[in-house]
């Protein structure tokens, strides 16, 4: 379950289903006439005489946005389960659509006869029907409108270092970032010598130095009409490559539910999804592929890179 999946649309769906619970314990018929059992009696959804109000209104309005919802938590996953050739989401839309039309109907039907007894519509009425004119509209609506498919929360990346093996620019390690002085080791610009120890280590001679009691010996004595020696040739030294225009890791977004390949089999069953509305690194680039690593750690191959959002 992905609660970072939700849309806007989603959000809208889900308050309206909440305002139709709540809509169902308020009155739904109100009666101060004569006829009625007593003054400004009323009853509401809930109440048995009003059958089938509450199972074709209210409670079928939100079993719509269950389902909708149920279907945006289990994600591509579910994108191709169906029950009687439809899937749930399309289910909900059907639900609420129906619950819309009862509603409208339970309004108008009958009102100017009741009215004459002193009977109306209570708030409960207007209210439930109000909630399932959002619900229906949200839910048929969210496929079709950018704002309601825009995810309802976007997780900026926070400004850390990575830890993983690619560092990130900007940060130590990184080729071009300054260097950073260590403990024990002084800082650019410093004296080595201010505070530095000997070479042999704190109180202790270097190496070919006389030990503490040993006599000093005399150094060989060069003769002066013997012939300098030749200077030795020295071995050039291997130097390190230098740093080539590498891939820089960078965050990103995708604009739907994509799956990750195998880092080492990209024809392999998917290891992973990336979902809109969350941030993720990509640590390689694959020709125009990206291999993304998941906030768990698991690195997988995003073949389709299209359309995705730099962060």
């Amino acid at each position: 379950m992905n609660l970072r999946a939700l849309t806007r649309g989603d959000a809208a769906v889900a308050g309206a289903a909440v305002l139709l619970f709540i809509a169902s314990f308020l009155p739904y018929w109100s009666c101060s006439g004569r006829y009625c059992g007593g003054p400004n009696s009323s009853q509401n959804a809930w109440s048995t005489q009003l059958f089938p109000i509450l199972p074709s209104i209210y409670l079928l309005g939100i079993a719509a946005a269950v389902l909708i919802l149920v279907q945006r938590f289990q994600g591509a996953a579910a994108a191709n389960r169906q029950v009687l050739g439809l899937r749930l989401d399309q289910w909900g839309i059907a639900f609420s659509v129906t619950a819309l039309w009862t509603s409208v109907w339970s309004l108008g039907g009958g009102a100017s006869g009741l009215s004459d007894l002193g009977i109306s519509h209570g708030f409960g009425a207007w209210l439930g029907f109000i909630a399932l004119l959002v619900l229906a509209g949200a839910a048929a609506a969210s496929p079709l409108l950018p704002a309601l498919k825009a995810p309802l929360v976007t997780d900026r990346p926070a400004a850390v270092p990575y830890q993983g093996g690619y560092p990130v620019p900007g940060q130590p390690g990184h080729p071009g970032a300054p260097a950073q002085p260590g403990y024990g080791y002084p800082a650019q610009g410093q004296d080595p010598a201010f505070g530095a120890q000997p070479a042999g280590g704190y109180g202790y001679p270097a190496a070919g130095q006389p030990q503490p009691g040993q006599p000093l010996q005399p150094g060989p004595v060069q003769d002066a009409a013997a012939p300098a020696p030749a200077p030795v040739a020295q071995q050039p030294q291997p130097q390190p490559a230098a740093p080539a225009a590498d891939f820089q890791p960078f965050w990103f977004a995708v604009p739907a539910p994509r799956q990750l390949a195998p880092k080492d089999n990209p024809a392999g069953a998917p290891v992973g999804e990336v979902v809109p509305g969350t941030w993720y690194l990509a640590v390689e680039q694959r020709g125009t592929a990206l291999v993304a690593q998941l906030p768990d750690g698991t690195q997988g191959v995003l073949a389709d890179a299209s359309g995705i959002q730099r962060g």
